[in-house]
């Protein structure tokens, strides 16, 4: 019985491997066709058979989501093969390895068609159509059409290759491009962006963070110090509170009282309002000590999320009502001042944008985080030969008051042109180049001419056409895999 059930075990097996290697010998020698495109959110490499009559096609649907390039992960891709209102379709329900689906067509009459990807993620759905698939009636048809299609060129990079390091891509557009100012600026406190935090009463001072110091980031609400007054025999908080709430509990029963007599028309309106304006004093006089006080001990906290910008007491300090502690200061909001010659002619109504440099030397526009050129000077004198420019910047400033960055005013007319991420250059002793995606998996280096530069933008004058893909991260890598002799084994099922 034993050796009966493994017989037809081993039948089974020989059958369905008579079956596999069936369809790869219908494959073998057809030609294989590549092919790519984009959406705003999905990049898709595809490898397959040439399609011909009654032959299973697999293939090698490669996913990427453009956001951060990387592969899908989770999710199910629906391959049809559309005629007019006809076709076929193949459903996989999840990927056979990150990012590449696997579905399978056979079709069943010649012509041209069209192939419809649909991809369903967790995330997000997507559509990609490739129009004019043709069908072939025989293979000797396929083969006559194509001709050899293992011939490759271009820079080899896998998109497995690609998925593993920080790699991105962008499309060539063409955008507005602006004259440009080159100079640089350096930062200033905005008006607001610093508070200075003084004394609510007299009393010592202890602070409530160990080891406090100028730099330190404090959050909103956050008590920095307290000043007590205990065991001081004049000044004493506690004390002055006592009288207070003493004083306004006696002159809020005359008030109370004096309003029934007012209510009653036994007095005088203006008897009862001299009454009323003691008591909003002696309540005004009790809040204010009694607020923030905790323990005897009136607290000072921070007005919002910042810096400890200055600190101009220690602990121990006796001090006053009034006298200045700390203040503090926020990266939120800054002033940028550049100096440039008046020959630019540069005005109100000319100014189109700045730019700036942040800590990790990336461009940023004022415009984006709400920010605006506030003022550009108009006279000039021997002394001071250049005219300032101020712009104020809504937006997180790591850089230290006083400190230099390298600034780009953008005036004029524009002009339409084709820009590139200024990220995606590569530069060698002052010759520049790009890596441009010729397909999902083939690269080219291509030299170009640069014109001006917006900020993240830089014009390209020659080497480029709108609608070209470029590496604007990882190109380094693509470079070094031109460099390499060895040629990358490929991963992908088929």
């Amino acid at each position: 019985m034993k050796y009966s059930i493994l017989l037809c075990a081993l039948l089974l097996m020989s059958c369905v491997n008579q079956k596999e290697g069936s369809a790869l010998e219908q494959t073998a020698d057809i030609p294989d066709k590549s092919m790519t495109l984009w959406t705003g959110k999905t990049e898709l490499f595809v490898e397959f058979p040439a399609l011909v009559v009654n032959n299973s096609s697999r293939f090698a649907a490669h996913f990427t989501v453009l956001d951060r390039h990387q592969p899908i992960r989770e999710g199910s891709v629906t391959v049809s093969l559309i005629k007019g209102d006809k076709g076929i379709r193949n459903t996989v329900q999840s990927p056979s390895s990150p990012g590449i689906f696997s579905p399978t067509l056979q079709p069943k009459e010649a012509g041209n068609y069209r192939l419809v990807f649909d991809i369903t993620t967790p995330s997000y759905n997507d559509t990609l159509i490739i129009h004019d698939i043709i069908v072939y009636a025989t293979k000797e048809d396929a083969i006559k059409a194509l001709g050899d299609t293992n011939a490759t060129g271009g820079i080899s990079f896998l998109k497995e290759q690609a998925w593993k390091i920080d790699f991105q891509t962008a499309p060539i557009v063409s955008a507005e491009i602006y004259n440009v100012i080159h100079t640089s600026g350096v930062w200033l406190a905005s008006p607001g962006s610093v508070k200075s935090l003084a004394a609510k009463s007299n009393g010592i001072v202890n602070f409530a963070i160990p080891n406090l110091t100028e730099g330190a980031l404090v959050k909103q609400g956050q008590l920095l110090l307290n000043l007590n007054s205990k065991g001081l025999s004049s000044n004493n908080l506690s004390t002055e509170i006592a009288k207070a709430k003493a004083d306004f509990d006696q002159v809020k029963l005359e008030y109370n009282r004096k309003k029934l007599l007012l209510e009653s028309k036994i007095i005088a309106k203006s008897d009862f309002e001299k009454v009323a304006h003691n008591f909003a004093i002696a309540k005004s006089n009790y809040e204010t000590l009694s607020a923030g006080v905790s323990g005897g001990a009136k607290q000072i906290r921070a007005p919002f999320d910042g810096f400890i910008k200055s600190i101009n007491v220690v602990q121990g300090d006796y001090v006053n009502q009034g006298k200045a502690l700390v203040s503090i200061g926020t990266h939120q909001s800054r002033l940028l001042k550049s100096q440039i010659s008046p020959s630019h002619g540069l005005s109100l109504d000319n100014a189109e944008g700045m730019w700036y440099q942040s800590k990790e030397g990336q461009w940023k526009n004022v415009k984006e985080s709400q920010g605006s050129i506030l003022s550009i000077g108009k006279d000039v004198g021997l002394e001071h030969p250049l005219i300032s420019v101020f712009a104020k910047v809504n937006a997180e400033v790591i850089m230290p008051e006083g400190s230099l960055t390298q600034v780009q005013i953008t005036m004029g007319d524009s002009r339409q042109s084709a820009i590139v991420p200024v990220n995606a250059l590569l530069e060698d002793y002052g010759n520049y180049s790009v890596i441009v995606q010729l397909s999902g998996e083939s690269f080219e280096r291509r030299p170009v001419k640069l014109g001006k530069r917006n900020g993240v933008h830089v014009e390209i004058l020659e080497g480029l056409k709108v609608g070209e893909v470029v590496v604007t991260k990882g190109a380094y890598q693509v470079k070094m895999a031109s460099m390499s002799s060895a040629t990358p084994a490929h991963g992908h099922e088929h």
